[in-house]
């Protein structure tokens, strides 16, 4: 391992330990000579000695009320080994809690076991899991590329769906059970969320670095109750370490997309009482390795990918699944809920027959939740409404076992015969979409609305069927290379900001990006203003330079930073008019010549496009017309699409009949 004085740092980290924005430094290193030269890393991104670092904050006063753990952390980093430095933070926090005890991992070099026994005598002085929690986090968001987690707020919902939903209340506690249960994120929620005696929890990581994680975070998680823990390094498919355990709850967010799960020495496993799991549909192995363990009256949650619900390959499981009652609900989550965040993931809820009379009654029908509607976009890190989310979920299962109760909106019971076809599909939306239907008032404002829009379109086709343009005028144009030379504008290129974690004070700005144009043209994120290389601000020209989304307009709104391949100019108003300069450049002609046009991404060479050459009084005109065409464009987009909705409404009602003469 590197000696503390070699750990190297970079300007966001140093940011992280001052607890000051990244600008910040980069202000110190320029008017400070005393300031650490840099040890590697690029002139981009440069790297500095943690130590060398540490004495300058503190001879200059630049530091704050912090703890020594912002030091310690970057020598965990440089460990560089994922699994070593996971190891050594699992180690470090069990030393914390038991002092005398001999380190645990004796395959931990000597230099690795000096860092850990620094780190736990920090950890019993600042506080071991406050200590340990950091570590543990920036080691997550370290390797988040790498490692799959369950956000606190599911793993929450989870559990309180798997309580309520079990039958019967056991007489000996409960024994929740998670067969991959990677850092300890369900095995948690279960301890917080369970407020009753006994419980027992059971997880299996076949990972040994998140083993040892998860076994550290639930001792300080658990510490002084009676409550029992077990963790065990093993692959819970193929060697099970609790065969034969039951448990009341099981709460799981398996590997997706894994063909090497065991499917050639599990053939004739007693566990697939539902058929054994295609090689393709490992997902299917984990819901009955859960459905084996469970109680009689037992639930298990588990996150799955959505194409589970509706692959072909899967179908005689789910329809056994379905047939059998243990399918009670499947709920669709919105993007953003867990990683991998653009996905729509789903949770099965699953439950054992129960044993006794005061079953409640098998029901014919399986509950679809389609809860995607509360995604939260423009937040910096994309996700939901956990409170709203987690309030509709709920309500929305409360009434599974009672078929006389009707779901609330975007949930609906499904009757197994309506399931059970040729493709077995539960995927929320393809019921819950067909349950909303307009209203005649809804679709009078719609025509209303309609109404206006081409009345507008109208008067607009008006005055621009009225323009008239002078046959081989000569005009003279200059590139937006001349432009910026001659100081007439600015260029900025936008840039993928840099990733640091916002510091107080901090000013966040929407972030634009190309892919967000190719949607809706909101913005979907927030980042720091001083990791933003552009940001434009209201009058600003901003164009897209890649031919698929080649646009260009001037801005309004508040300050945002712009992604790459997005441009922003701003004029000088004594020599140019920026709607003039917006209406020139968005011209398709001049996307087509300034454009490499190799393939749909190929980017458009922005100071190659054309500016029409004109006195400033002249632009007005230009400019007023460039912004009626805009607004043109507009109605007509809102009115084709305003148009395509009513057109799909009407046909709804009509197919469905009632039509009165």
């Amino acid at each position: 391992m590197s000696t503390p004085s070699a750990v190297p740092v970079s300007l966001a980290e140093i940011a992280r330990i001052a607890g000051v924005g990244r600008a910040a430094v980069s202000n110190w290193r320029r008017r400070h000579d005393s300031f650490p030269s840099r040890i590697g890393g690029t002139d981009v991104s440069p790297q500095f000695s943690l130590a060398e670092v540490e004495r300058w904050l503190r001879e200059n006063g630049k530091l704050k009320d912090i703890g020594g753990r912002e030091f310690l952390w970057p020598r965990f980093e440089a460990l560089g080994s994922r699994d070593e430095s996971g190891l050594a933070i699992a180690e470090a926090a069990r030393r914390m809690r038991h002092p005398r005890t001999r380190t645990s991992s004796p395959d931990l070099s000597a230099e690795v076991r000096q860092l850990v026994g620094e780190a736990a005598a920090l950890g019993r002085a600042e506080g071991p899991r406050e200590t340990f929690e950091f570590l543990l986090q920036r080691w997550l968001e370290t390797h988040v590329r790498q490692l799959s987690t369950t956000p606190a707020p599911l793993a929450g919902l989870m559990t309180r769906i798997a309580l309520a939903a079990r039958i019967g209340a056991p007489a000996d506690g409960l024994t929740v059970f998670d067969p991959a249960c990677g850092t300890g994120h369900l095995a948690a929620a279960a301890f917080q969320e369970y407020d009753g005696p006994g419980l027992a929890v059971l997880g299996c990581e076949r990972d040994p670095a998140l083993a040892a994680l998860a076994t550290a975070r639930l001792g300080f998680v658990t510490e002084g109750t009676d409550v029992r823990a077990e963790i065990l390094t093993a692959d819970a498919l193929r060697e099970d370490p609790f065969t034969g355990t039951p448990a009341d709850i099981a709460l799981c967010n398996p590997p997706f997309n894994e063909r090497d799960w065991g499917y050639e020495e599990l053939a004739t496993d007693q566990r697939w009482a539902h058929g054994l799991p295609p090689r393709t549909e490992p997902e299917l192995a984990w819901v009955q390795h859960l459905l084996s363990h469970l109680k009689p009256g037992g639930c298990a949650v588990v996150v799955l990918p959505p194409a589970v619900a509706s692959r072909k390959a899967g179908r005689r499981i789910r329809g056994s699944l379905l047939r059998t009652g243990a399918l009670k609900a499947v709920v669709a989550l919105p993007p953003g809920s867990a990683q991998p965040h653009s996905v729509s993931l789903q949770l099965w809820v699953l439950r054992a027959a129960p044993d006794g009379s005061s079953a409640p009654a098998p029901t014919q029908d399986a509950l679809l939740v389609d809860a995607t509607a509360f995604a939260r976009p423009g937040t910096r890190e994309p996700g939901p409404d956990w409170e709203a989310l987690s309030a509709f979920v709920l309500a929305a299962l409360a009434g599974m076992d009672q078929p006389e109760v009707v779901p609330p909106e975007n949930a609906v019971r499904v009757p197994l015969l309506d399931l059970l076809d040729d493709e077995v599909d539960v995927t929320p939306g393809r019921y819950t979409a067909s349950r909303a239907e307009t209203t005649g008032m809804e679709l009078a404002a719609s025509w209303k609305e309609l109404g206006s829009l081409l009345a507008g379109l109208t008067g607009h086709v008006q005055q621009l069927s009225e323009l008239a343009f002078e046959a081989d005028a000569p005009q003279t144009t200059a590139t937006v290379g001349d432009l910026v030379k001659a100081g007439a504008l600015t260029l900025r290129p936008g840039q993928q900001p840099v990733e640091s974690r916002p510091s107080p004070g901090d000013t966040e700005v929407p972030l634009l990006s190309v892919a967000d144009l190719l949607m809706d043209g909101t913005p979907g994120g927030l980042v720091p203003a001083h990791t933003a290389h552009a940001v434009v601000e209201e009058g600003d020209v901003v164009v897209a330079g890649v031919v698929r989304a080649f646009r260009a307009w001037v801005h309004q709104g508040p300050p945002t930073a712009l992604g790459p391949q997005l441009y922003a100019l701003r004029v000088d108003p004594e020599k140019m008019d920026a709607h003039f300069l917006a209406g020139c450049l968005r011209a398709p002609a001049n996307g087509r010549q300034a454009g490499t046009h190799a393939s749909s991404s190929s980017r458009v060479d922005i100071r190659r496009l054309q500016v029409l050459q004109l006195p400033l009084e002249d632009q007005a005109t230009y400019a007023e017309t460039f912004r009626r065409l805009t607004d043109f464009e507009a109605l007509l987009d809102r009115a084709g699409t305003l148009g395509k909705g009513l057109t799909d409404d009407v046909s709804d009602r009509l197919a469905a009949g009632g039509l009165t003469p």
